[in-house]
């Protein structure tokens, strides 16, 4: 069991990469806490895990609301008596270009996707600090690593926030035994992709650009989390890992 006595904290877990991670976590002997706002897809989640063994709560959380991390991390101390990981997981993307975005568009988007983040670092790390140490893993993306040719600027633009968050906590808080690493997927094969892959122009264009000739699968993400989080990664901080088929070695 890799994360055997660990308690864990993941945002935008209810479903699909969030809870794929949740499932991988829990199936090593983490404790999870599932954060979202979907009430109802979050207790199913947390109800599967637990139905298998597994050790699994959901928490209503707003990552864009400060009070709402403060609520979530006074649960995880009171439920668990402390945080050993955080996974930044939950984020969106508007696909709107540049030059037609509306100003309501980004700034969720910079809520969501950097604030979030942002927020729960802040709240985690003093919780981490008693304890001794931990770890932060924030889902970024390729886009957070190059500029990537079909993907909104403002999303790029967040994700490249995040690479670079990564890094500054990581260098400040080592101090701490608090290490801070960043994940970078391309293309995850979910059903929202599966929806956008309608258009066959869009689907090709995305599997031409990985050299394995496939898309991620939210098992290869969350596998790479959970090595992350584990005792076999301890001395991997500030890194960003591409989990990409190879799309951004070129």
């Amino acid at each position: 069991m890799r994360l055997a006595g660990k308690t864990a904290l993941i945002s935008g877990a209810a479903q699909g990469l969030g809870a794929a991670m949740a499932r991988r976590f829990a199936e090593e002997g983490a404790r999870v806490f599932i954060g979202d706002l979907k009430d109802e897809a979050g207790n199913i989640t947390a109800g599967e895990i637990c139905e298998k063994g597994g050790k699994a709560a959901f928490l209503n959380l707003d990552v864009t609301n400060e009070q709402s991390w403060i609520n979530a991390m006074a649960a995880v101390r009171q439920e668990a008596g402390k945080l050993d990981i955080l996974v930044n997981n939950a984020g969106i993307n508007i696909r709107e270009p540049v030059t037609t975005m509306k100003v309501e568009s980004l700034d969720l988007m910079l809520a969501v996707n950097v604030k979030g983040p942002f927020l729960g670092t802040k709240h985690a790390i003093p919780l981490m600090q008693e304890s001794g140490g931990g770890l932060i893993i924030n889902i970024s993306s390729v886009s957070g690593l190059i500029g990537h040719a079909f993907t909104t600027e403002a999303y790029t633009m967040t994700k490249g926030a995040i690479t670079l968050l990564t890094k500054a906590i990581a260098v400040r808080y080592a101090k701490d035994n608090i290490r801070c690493n960043s994940i970078h997927p391309s293309t995850v094969n979910t059903p929202l992709v599966q929806e956008l892959f309608k258009d066959p122009v869009k689907k090709q264009q995305r599997y031409d650009e990985v050299p394995l000739g496939r898309l991620a699968t939210e098992a290869d993400v969350a596998n790479a989390a959970l090595f992350l989080a584990s005792d076999e990664a301890a001395f991997l901080n500030g890194v960003a890992l591409p989990v990409d088929g190879g799309t951004t070695a070129d």
